[in-house]
């Protein structure tokens, strides 16, 4: 009976006892390469890849935000403070508020607001265009603004109908000063219509209203 103690004893201890180290250690191998990839696979399940296309994502990214900061405020137009006779004609028309720098950077932090500043964005690269009279200059900004605001890859894509893209389509076969024409007058139409009301009823333009009156009412 002690014997067949024992025996089961040892049995118990052999069946409880770990494999032996190189097969452990062959398990632990095999479990590595599970989950830590090769770095010359580019599969779907590589670490390496993975990080490579996150870290590029990430810096595409911070490129971009860094972009838009630069075309942010500090690209606005420099102007004197507009004093209260003007800010009352900006309520007059439209026309009288895109006429002023001073005008032009109020309906702009409003269309901000509204992230639609792209349109003033496009109508002022339009006007700058228009100014230019080398062939070369022309073309290049020409494709910027293309590739800028009708670009239907573009984050800042203005909305435009079909007939005005087929007219840009065409002129960029040979862009000139007036390439976007069409375009620019259905940028300001739809400003005109839409956004000018609301910004009339903003807090920007009631601020500086009141700001502008108080002022005055002082002096």
């Amino acid at each position: 009976p002690m014997g067949s103690e024992r025996t089961e004893i040892r049995k118990r201890q052999m069946a409880a006892t770990p494999e032996s180290p190189g097969a452990a250690q062959a398990q632990l191998s095999t479990g590595n390469r599970g989950s830590n990839a090769c770095c010359f696979c580019w599969c779907c399940c590589c670490s390496c890849s993975c990080l490579t296309v996150r870290n590029q994502e990430e810096e595409r990214a911070r490129r971009t935000s860094h972009e838009l900061q630069a075309e942010g405020i500090p690209n606005c137009e420099e102007s004197p403070a507009p004093t209260l006779e003007e800010v009352n004609a900006w309520a007059q028309s439209f026309d009288k508020l895109m006429l002023t720098p001073a005008g032009r950077n109020a309906f702009r932090e409003f269309l901000r607001t509204e992230f639609s500043e792209e349109n003033m964005l496009f109508w002022m690269a339009c006007e700058e265009l228009k100014q230019e009279s080398n062939k070369s200059v022309i073309e290049e900004k020409a494709r910027l603004i293309y590739e800028d605001y009708i670009s239907i890859l573009s984050p800042k894509e203005v909305s435009l109908d079909s007939r005005v893209r087929e007219v840009i389509n065409r002129n960029m076969l040979e862009p000139s000063q007036h390439t976007f024409d069409d375009a620019q007058l259905q940028i300001y139409t739809l400003m005109h219509r839409d956004s000018y009301p609301r910004f009339m009823n903003s807090a920007i333009y009631k601020d500086l209203l009141q700001s502008l009156s108080e002022k005055s009412t002082e002096a």
